[in-house]
């Protein structure tokens, strides 16, 4: 495990300050970061510093092409998805002191998964398959573990890419790149059935190819990046029926760019709502935005440069740090958020494993 850091000490008085005020509070948690690693199969466990530096905990190797990481409601579980035969999905016991990973099991799922999340009461697994044009709901039981076989599993259009419940757990959604739709379904949370919404789904612009999407805090919003067209969507949530109406779409073209043509990935709100950012990956760039509070608008704050093709990133839950990964630079870099203006500010950078895909941050519970 090799760590290479490189500093910035433009930003070092920032810095110290942020973790002056972050270790004076006597309830600071101590924040994890799982780093999914897919050709060399394992996850690095880190822990963020006050200072928005990363130190290495463990590397737990994995046994398959380890791509999507999902973290359970409480913290106490993360789940992994194996996208190398056999398709399965590994639990992993979450230590509450040390935040490292202890393996519950590993157990099959109904295809190869390209994204994983829970519903927000902990009891299903919600995954989705770009290959194999599916959808599945795995029970997990009340170890943390997840149970097999799949008592759901749903047909969809051309590459499922993402899928989520919203914030009432009422309601589920699964992006379709491949069919440019989002799926509507309601959701029971007792049961985990889903059942198609009215209307079944909401289609994007022709060719757009939505992946990935967020609710906004308050679920007055849901914003969706299109891989194929190089965008950014707002929709407005009608939370009551559980649908989805489109507002208003952005590029996410970085200025002067002129290569080949764009492919957004994974996008992350901080926690208080009011910035957006958004990863790009021919350009390796993260776009960020302002939101506004009322109307969900987005405003440019600019476009940074990051890791070569960053297919994902994440936020720390005090919203003061991102942190990108690059799948064709084996690196991760970690940015100061300026709370003010949106902007990143590069802090450190690190040696990942191969193909660095998936982060996930959480503060211990």
């Amino acid at each position: 495990m090799h760590l290479k850091k490189a500093r910035y000490p433009r930003y070092a008085r920032y810095v110290f300050l942020a973790g002056f005020l972050l270790l004076a509070s006597a309830s600071f948690a101590k924040t994890m970061v799982y780093v999914s690693n897919a050709d060399s199969r394992d996850i690095y466990v880190m822990e963020l510093q006050p200072d928005g530096s990363a130190t290495m905990v463990e590397q737990v190797a994995t046994g398959g092409t380890v791509m999507p990481l999902a973290v359970s409601p409480d913290h106490h579980v993360l789940y992994a998805s194996l996208r190398s035969l056999p398709y399965s999905v590994s639990s992993f016991a979450i230590n509450r002191q040390s935040g490292k990973l202890d393996l519950l099991s590993t157990v099959p799922l109904a295809d190869n998964m390209a994204n994983l999340s829970t519903d927000k009461s902990g009891k299903f697994l919600l995954a989705a398959s770009y290959t194999g044009n599916k959808i599945s709901i795995n029970r997990i039981g009340k170890d943390g573990a997840v149970e097999a076989p799949a008592q759901t599993v749903i047909a969809t259009r051309e590459k499922a890419h993402a899928i989520a419940t919203d914030p009432a757990n009422t309601h589920l959604f699964a992006s379709n790149l491949g069919g440019d739709i989002i799926l509507q379904y309601k959701f029971d949370a007792h049961s985990g059935q889903v059942t198609p919404n009215d209307p079944p789904y909401v289609e994007t612009r022709s060719g757009a190819g939505p992946r990935h999407f967020v609710f906004d805090r308050h679920a007055r919003f849901v914003y969706c990046t299109n891989e194929l067209d190089g965008t950014l969507n707002t929709y407005a949530y009608d939370a009551a029926a559980g649908t989805l109406k489109l507002l208003s779409t952005v590029s996410l073209l970085p200025k002067g760019f002129k290569g080949d043509a764009l492919a957004p990935a994974d996008l992350h709100l901080t926690p208080d709502g009011r910035f957006l950012y958004a990863s790009e990956r021919t350009s390796s760039t993260l776009s960020g935005f302002a939101v506004d509070p009322d109307s969900g608008a987005l405003t440019l704050v600019g476009s940074f440069p990051t890791e070569t093709q960053p297919r994902g990133f994440n936020i720390d839950p005090s919203g003061r740090y991102l942190l990108a990964v690059g799948q064709k630079s084996n690196h991760m870099s970690s940015y100061a958020i300026d709370q003010k203006s949106g902007e990143l500010h590069l802090l450190h950078q690190y040696e990942m494993g191969k193909n660095p895909n998936w982060v996930e941050i959480i503060d211990l519970q």
